[in-house]
């Protein structure tokens, strides 16, 4: 991540901003290009950055090396988006001037619609590199570009007077920003009128609930491992919680109230057992973080909800995953941010992770804590992350059959009947019902019915 690192350059004299844009890390938002590249070239990199979340480009500087360039070569790299991108990246072309000639800053904003280079090829900025994507990438990349559009969406009743002072200048210093007008224009904050855009709004205004009442997190705890309804309501007193304000501070209050609220268990760490919480700090934040970054602001009519059970936590977020992620394979999806604009402020100011490499993370700590995986499943209108607290069913001394059962179970998340997990497990009914028999042994599950012939009868998890 660029932490006080272009925006800074950018008030410094030559080569002092030379000096910094040479060690800067090459990222998810940086890249560098030699001197020689040509203005067809520097489409591929516009493009990726274009699709993904915007960023920068310096040219002229290459394996630590300042090649300086000339008024012609400058010219033709600043006509590099018009001449061949399509549609026309939006770009700002800064010329920071050295000796012998001058090095090249390009700013890319991200894009509302997928851009190609003029030979039609579609390219995505993923971590330190730009991905040429596949025809079915592509495709579907533009079917969901347009969510993107409502986080760009400029506010005509807002100035910089609705801005949180406090929140804003936080931002600014953490990109080395010199004014509050110069850290809106970096990041894209605000249009070409300096009209404050949705993104702004959300992550820096004094009231952010005005004009989006259902953009905040809610917190509830239940004392039973099912809701229930009406007198059955396992919902615990005082344990419904609306945390609200700029985006960073709904992760703040909503992340403070988990680790009061989470159960915790003694576990040995070390040559010792200590008190840990039934999942870990950093599994359950990676999930609140992303649901919070990546949730469509444009579906206004519900909200975030985190909701704790004796034996789970679940994260639910308006909106779905983009058309060509697998939410059966998470660990395999590629970058995609709904709202880019969003998720690079947070994570310069250190709240985020890269989508996909957060995801994997979780999964591996959960492996590492031989707990289950994490499980993901979609409705027609928001992604579900669930986080069970009981141990991995191949942690166990389960026979591998019953252990998938087990698993099966879990992601189902809801009591099933004996022939609903004959069918999700691919068994035939006596094999299943002889598995069932061990998990009920071992106390993993029970069985729910008023009789041995009832036809609504369930198997549900202990």
């Amino acid at each position: 991540m660029i932490v006080k690192g272009v925006a800074e350059a950018l008030s410094l004299p030559g080569e002092q901003a030379v000096e910094l844009l040479a060690r800067l890390p090459e990222s998810q938002w940086f890249d560098r290009k030699s001197g020689r590249i040509a203005a067809r070239d520097l489409a591929q990199a516009l493009v990726a950055f274009a699709n993904a979340e915007g960023g920068h480009v310096t040219v002229g500087i290459h394996s630590g090396r300042v090649e300086p360039m000339d008024a012609q070569k400058l010219n033709a790299l600043r006509q590099s988006a018009i001449d061949f991108t399509a549609p026309t990246v939006r770009t700002r072309f800064y010329q920071i001037e050295v000796d012998g000639g001058a090095i090249a800053l390009i700013a890319v904003e991200p894009g509302s619609t997928v851009h190609e280079t003029s030979s039609g090829d579609v390219y995505l900025r993923v971590g330190d590199e730009s991905r040429r994507l596949s025809f079915a990438q592509r495709r579907e990349l533009a079917y969901d570009r347009g969510a993107e559009v409502f986080s760009a969406t400029v506010l005509d009743t807002a100035g910089r007077q609705d801005l949180d002072a406090e929140a804003a200048k936080r931002y600014q210093q953490a990109i080395g920003a010199s004014s509050l007008d110069s850290m809106l224009a970096a990041r894209d904050l605000i249009d070409y009128q300096g009209r404050l855009r949705v993104a702004a709004w959300l992550m820096f205004s004094r009231h952010p609930g005005r004009g989006f009442p259902n953009a905040h997190v809610r917190l509830l705890q239940y004392q039973a491992t099912q809701r229930g309804t009406g007198a059955a309501l396992s919902l615990l007193a005082g344990h419904d919680v609306r945390c609200e304000g700029t985006l960073p501070e709904q992760i703040e209050r909503a992340s403070a109230l988990i680790d009061q609220w989470l159960p915790r268990r003694q576990a040995l760490a070390g040559d010792r057992f200590q008190d840990q919480p039934m999942i870990p700090r950093e599994v359950w934040l990676e999930g609140l973080v992303n649901a919070v970054i990546h949730r469509s602001y444009s579906l206004q009519g519900d909200h975030i909800r985190v909701e704790l059970f004796p034996d789970r936590i679940e994260i639910s977020s308006p909106g779905r995953f983009p058309s060509f992620a697998d939410p059966n394979d998470p660990a395999s999806i590629m970058r995609y941010a709904r709202n880019p604009r969003i998720a690079r402020a947070m994570a310069e100011l250190g709240l985020a992770r890269e989508l996909g490499e957060g995801i994997k993370r979780m999964f591996n700590w959960m492996r590492e804590r031989g707990l289950s995986q994490p499980v993901y499943a979609q409705t027609s209108s928001h992604v579900v992350l669930t986080l069970f607290a009981n141990p991995a069913a191949g942690a166990t001394s389960l026979p591998r059959a019953a252990a998938a059962i087990l698993e099966l179970m879990r992601q189902a998340g809801t009591p099933l009947k004996t022939g609903e997990v004959a069918e999700l497990s691919g068994r035939s009914r006596p094999t299943t019902i002889r598995h069932l028999a061990v998990l009920r042994q071992e106390g993993l599950i029970v069985w729910q019915g008023e009789s041995p012939r009832d036809p609504n009868a369930a198997w549900s998890l202990a």
